[in-house]
Order: C-alpha cells, then sequence, then structure tokens
C-alpha cells in the first residue's frame, strides 16, 4: 500500500521586530505596515524573531551592528492586534528568565500561537534558561501550545548528525522544523533524507521542515549571510559578487532552490514548507521578499490543485516568516 500524501506545504514569513529604543507610536506604525504588506500573501503564519548578539559564535566582524529589539512576544501582543493569523514566536531560551518564559508559555491561547525555542549560539554563551530546561517549561505550563525547532543544513554538512539532533528535539516535543537560510541545496537536501529515513527506521512519524529562504541584494547582506553560518556555493557567491544585479539574480537563485527542494520532498512524500525572509533592512530586499512568498503561494496553490484538486482549502496547521524593521539577523539553535 502507498503511503498517504503528507499535508499540503507550509507558507511563512519571518520578520523581525523593532529596535527596542522604538517609540510605542513608530513601533504600531511599523507593525500596521508589516500587515498591510503581508495581507494579500495568503499566509499559514507569520514568523516573529527573537535576536540575538550571537558574537561568541564567531570571531569575525558582524557586518551590520547588533541592536536589541523589542520582545517579539511583546510586539506581537501590543501591535500585530490587525494580524488575524497564527504567529510563531521565537524564544531564544538563553535570554530569558526561566520563571518568566513560563509564564509566557501559560498565557498563550494554543490556536493562535506557536512557539520556536533556540538554543545558546555557542557552547560558551551565559544563558539564563537552556534549551532542555525551555523545553521542558513548555510541557509544564503550556503543553498544547505547538513547539517548533530549529535545523541547520550546514551544521549537517560538517558534523553528519543534525538528523539525529532534528529526532531527539522531536522526542521532546517538537512538531516541525525551520531551517536556517539555505542555499546550499545540497546539504539542505541531505539533511531531510537523512531525517525521513532515519525516522522510517525508528516508526517515528516524520514532522513538517520548513526551509528558510532569503534574497540577497549586495555584497553586505552576502558577508551577513555567510557570517550567519550560511554557505552561499562559491559559483553562486560568484554570480551574486559579479552580476549587475545580485538582487534579481539570487531571487532567481531562491526560486530555483524552492523548486528543487519541492520536488526533492514530494517525490520522497516529506512534508515541507518555505519561510522567506530579508536579512536586510534595504526596501528593495524587502520587497523582494515578499514578491518571492507570493510567487511560492502561487505555486504551491497550483501544485496543491493538480493534486487534490479544487481550491486546496485543505491546508493543515497554520504557521509562518521578511524583515520589516530594525536590527535584521537568525537565530540558531
Amino acid at each position: 500500500m502507498a503511503a498517504p500524501d503528507p499535508p499540503r506545504p507550509w507558507l511563512l514569513f519571518a520578520i523581525t521586530p523593532p529596535r527596542r529604543s522604538t517609540e510605542p507610536a513608530e513601533a504600531q506604525r511599523i507593525a500596521d505596515r508589516t500587515c498591510a504588506r503581508l495581507r494579500g500573501l495568503d499566509l499559514d503564519a507569520l514568523v516573529i524573531y527573537d535576536i540575538d548578539d550571537e558574537s561568541d559564535r564567531t570571531s569575525a566582524e558582524r557586518p551590520f551592528p547588533y541592536l536589541p529589539t523589542l520582545d517579539p512576544g511583546d510586539f506581537h501582543a501590543r501591535h500585530l492586534q490587525a494580524w488575524d493569523r497564527p504567529v510563531i514566536v521565537y524564544r531564544s531560551a538563553g535570554k530569558h528568565d526561566p520563571a518568566a518564559l513560563g509564564d509566557w508559555f501559560a498565557a498563550q491561547d494554543p490556536q493562535r500561537v506557536r512557539t520556536v525555542l533556540v538554543g545558546a549560539s555557542s557552547s560558551d554563551a551565559a544563558v539564563r534558561t537552556t534549551l532542555s530546561q525551555a523545553q521542558r517549561l513548555r510541557r509544564e505550563h503550556a503543553p498544547d501550545l505547538p513547539l517548533g525547532g530549529v535545523a541547520i543544513p550546514e551544521r549537517h554538512a560538517s558534523r553528519g548528525d543534525e538528523h539525529e539532533r532534528m529526532r531527539a528535539k522531536q522526542a521532546a516535543g517538537v512538531s516541525f522544523f525551520v531551517t536556517q537560510v539555505v542555499y546550499d541545496v545540497g546539504a539542505a537536501k541531505s539533511m531531510v533524507s537523512d531525517y525521513h529515513y532515519a525516522c522510517g527506521d525508528a516508526g517515528q512519524p516524520t514532522v513538517p521542515v520548513v526551509f528558510t529562504l532569503s534574497v540577497c541584494g549586495s555584497a553586505r547582506t552576502l558577508a551577513f549571510l555567510e557570517w550567519l553560518g550560511v554557505h552561499v556555493p562559491g559559483w553562486m557567491r560568484n554570480d551574486l559578487r559579479h552580476t549587475d544585479d545580485p538582487l534579481g539574480t539570487s531571487y532567481d537563485q531562491c526560486v530555483a532552490i524552492a523548486e528543487d527542494l519541492a520536488q526533492f520532498c514530494t517525490r520522497h512524500r516529506i512534508p515541507y514548507g518555505f519561510n522567506v525572509e530579508s536579512v536586510s533592512i534595504r526596501r528593495a530586499e524587502i520587497e523582494a521578499s515578499v514578491r518571492l512568498a507570493a510567487h511560492l503561494r502561487a505555486r504551491l496553490d497550483a501544485d496543491a490543485r493538480g493534486r487534490v484538486g479544487g481550491d486546496g482549502t485543505d491546508r493543515p496547521v497554520q504557521a509562518a516568516a521578511a524583515s520589516a524593521s530594525s536590527t535584521p539577523g537568525q537565530p540558531r539553535s
């Protein structure tokens, strides 16, 4: 008997909260612009990142300065009332006191909020709460709150064990994964393939893996992606550095990566999705990210109509991630 079809792919869009110094009225204007920009995309959810410094992860100079941002949970609660779809709020566990984190878990509506817990950026980082402690707090205070985890293809390429990390997180309650930005499609396919087959061998279900895509419109954005740990293949880096239109070139690369991953996951019946973000606050890159999300929505809907017919209203659990303002960056785990 053939395996059942996986659930329909998710489409997420990620934003970074405004700088911590932003006045409430300006934060509200930013939130309103974000809602207006994204409303027509038919997203499954909005991702709100919890930005950390990460300077302890590498000695390389950060291409963009780190500026603390508003708490993503507070930004959602106070300023995103107009957003009428679910949100996925990232929580960098090490930044938060255990009691405050437990209180936040308990206060969330599981029908509207999901969370992704992120561990320390390095083993040397000083933390208030470890990832395992945060997972336990979620189980104790809000067992029905859907929990996501971070997956890093580059770590799988260098260590070969990211799929086992994913399975351990799944055993701790994770029901979906979101990757860091993907430019190395081979590393992403190897990671999700090893995860898929390891789950099959163990009789464990494969949960959705959401691949993050981000356009790159300048040499500085490219440098920041690489500072974040994103592996950009040499040929792709050359294309971005030598073209007269790096934004258009990277957009086409993102479309090709998405198509490759979609075909791979569909062929292997692996549940998947896409999360679109902009690591830059440049308007041109944010707008290109919105166009990319619109393209992916149309592509995924066309695929669903071809598979199930009709208007594809069987979309599964809703979940999402473009930087509308403030300090760009991406959490790690």
